[in-house]
């Protein structure tokens, strides 16, 4: 499997992982509703890609970048590094440290995620 391929998958399971927990985390429904609709549109970017992976990946990419940021925010936010007054929106458990983790482990994903689709320079593999 390519690295686009790769950074493909990763995005879509952070889509459906980031869904999921949307609707299980009881915030409001306008909050669970524009995260079903941004999820939605990443899964698709996603899906697009790897029916047609010789197509551009940029839009992809920039889903995934929105994604680490986002993650990022509510990994500090929850550290207490910063004050965004989003605590219940990033919270995803009734224990703090569960959802700061949860935070850590889609931050990292989608770090990843961008790295595997940004273009190499050529002569690389």
């Amino acid at each position: 499997m390519d690295r686009t391929r790769l950074g493909a998958w990763t995005t879509l399971g952070l889509a459906v992982l980031h869904a999921l927990s949307a609707l299980l985390s009881g915030v409001s429904v306008e909050l669970v509703g524009l995260a079903l609709a941004v999820n939605a549109a990443a899964a698709a970017s996603a899906v697009w890609l790897l029916r047609r992976p010789d197509r551009n990946r940029w839009p992809l990419t920039a889903w995934t970048a929105g994604f680490f940021g986002w993650h990022a925010t509510g990994l500090v936010t929850l550290a207490g590094l910063v004050t965004t007054e989003l605590d219940a929106v990033f919270t995803v458990a009734s224990d703090a440290r569960l959802s700061m983790l949860y935070q850590a482990v889609l931050t990292t994903a989608a770090a990843f995620a961008v790295h595997f689709l940004l273009p190499r320079p050529a002569g690389r593999p």
